[in-house]
């Protein structure tokens, strides 16, 4: 990958609401360019997605209960820890999936609407799977910085001044 198209990535990574005309004065290119970069960065499943960090404790809706399940499994045969793995992220319930290095083998992150759904969800889907040895879960109780971005209080943390060429 050449160092504009890599550039173009960092900064979309950074800001997905930048626009064309934008990212193109950035990195000197034509807007034309740096939309065929992007297109061929999506159709390559390089860019998977564009979206916005909410803070949803500000809103007059529930939040919801974020949950990070820690799971040991026995991994299988010639395919180790992805089929297991397959099966557990396919559940709709399942916002992330890593597969991380410590006690445990398999890192799962979910959302759902109250602690029971959580609940139900652990021990009728995940732990019913032969591959699971063992679950820990944790709860979400405050959002310090998600995304790289940081909560608070709404006071604006970020006195840097945005520079464009």
């Amino acid at each position: 990958m050449e160092e504009h198209e890599l550039e173009i990535l960092r900064l979309v990574e950074e800001n997905g609401r930048l626009d064309i005309a934008t990212i193109a004065k950035m990195v000197d290119r034509t807007e034309e360019e740096v939309q065929t970069v992007l297109n061929k960065l999506e159709k390559d499943n390089i860019i998977l997605s564009y979206a916005a960090v909410v803070d949803w404790s500000k809103v007059n809706e529930r939040e919801g209960v974020t949950a990070m399940i820690d799971v040991k499994v026995t991994p299988q045969r010639g395919v180790g820890f992805d089929e297991v793995a397959e099966r557990i992220y396919r559940f709709p319930e399942v916002e992330a999936l890593y597969l991380v290095s410590g006690a445990y083998d398999l890192l799962v992150v979910i959302d759902g609407d109250t602690m029971s759904e959580i609940a139900r969800f652990v021990s009728e889907k995940l732990s019913a799977l032969d591959s699971v040895i063992s679950t820990t879960t944790h709860f979400r109780l405050k959002t310090y910085k998600h995304d790289g971005i940081m909560f608070g209080d709404g006071e604006d943390d970020d006195k840097r001044i945005v520079v464009s060429p």
